[in-house]
């Protein structure tokens, strides 16, 4: 029993060491944890903590352990830069300056405009379109996914709304037995992630896998369409756009002014994105209503 104790301590301190970044495996930064956490997260230390803390930041779940890591890191930071180093990463991410109770602010300012754009164009969609188009309900149910879901939400639906554009419309049926599928999909993703491990690199694989799906189903639609669909350049635009600028993910490099990273600029670059891509999809709605002569619903 003792050894098998024994055995479970040194495979998790293995793991930790696995998933540790150079910044926090320094001697001065686990130090600095160590001593930060006896003098300010116990007793009347931890007291003082909690009642200089802005309440923004306990509502955010900022704890005393968290401020000491924050500040610690800074520490490590500058001494790495005073010796010329290369700023090191710490907990697998870049050190970000923190606003408020944002740890990425560039991002999350980001990933509010992404959203903000998707409800305006969703607004302006579903005044300019009305309900009886055939893929009126399937695009209103994606703009909200993109809103509320993560990545792989979003382009497992993007693959499900060109289903149903491309075979749904005549096949019901077929599109409704792909999306369950997807939805199985979906959630043993979600569940090897959640509940065996939540591996980055599988969760990158998977993405780029079902991305280029994506982006190889639609624009062979619009290519085998463009003679007859003159808007459906915007599509291909949009799929080559995203693919493109995903590519910006891969780029590492410390955050410049200590805010700005390539995940950040990924979240940027994308806003345009969706004006173009709900033209695109008013256009083609309003042509399929004059086209289809029985209305059809997909959900």
């Amino acid at each position: 029993m003792a050894g098998r104790t024994t055995l479970l301590a040194l495979l998790a301190g293995a793991a930790a060491l696995a998933d540790a970044s150079q910044g926090d495996r320094e001697p001065v930064y686990r130090d600095c944890v160590l001593r930060c956490d006896e003098w300010n997260c116990s007793g009347a230390g931890l007291q003082h903590f909690r009642s200089h803390q802005p309440i923004y930041m306990s509502l955010a779940g900022w704890t005393c352990r968290d401020d000491c890591k924050y500040e610690c890191m800074w520490l490590t930071v500058g001494l790495y830069l005073q010796e010329g180093y290369r700023v090191p990463q710490f907990h697998g991410k870049w050190p970000f300056s923190r606003f408020l109770f944002f740890q990425e602010p560039a991002s999350a300012v980001a990933s509010f405009l992404n959203g903000l754009a998707n409800l305006v164009m969703l607004s302006r969609y579903r005044t300019s379109v009305p309900a009886s188009s055939p893929m009126y309900h399937t695009c209103v149910a994606f703009a909200w996914k993109m809103d509320y879901f993560c990545a792989s939400t979003v382009i497992l639906h993007s693959i499900y709304l060109c289903c149903v554009r491309t075979l749904g419309l005549q096949r019901p049926a077929v599109a409704s037995v792909f999306g369950r599928f997807l939805l199985l999909l979906l959630a043993a993703h979600v569940s090897y992630l959640s509940l065996v491990h939540f591996d980055y690199g599988y969760n990158m694989v998977a993405n780029v896998a079902i991305g280029l799906v994506n982006l190889v189903w639609w624009l062979g639609w619009c290519l085998w369409n463009q003679p007859r669909l003159p808007h459906v350049w915007k599509c291909a635009v949009v799929m080559l756009l995203l693919q493109g600028l995903a590519f910006l993910e891969l780029l590492d490099f410390p955050p410049i002014f200590w805010v700005l990273d390539a995940h950040a600029i990924w979240h940027i670059s994308t806003i345009p994105i969706h004006f173009l891509f709900f033209s695109f999809v008013m256009d083609d709605s309003l042509y399929l209503l004059k086209d289809t002569p029985v209305p059809l619903k997909m959900e």
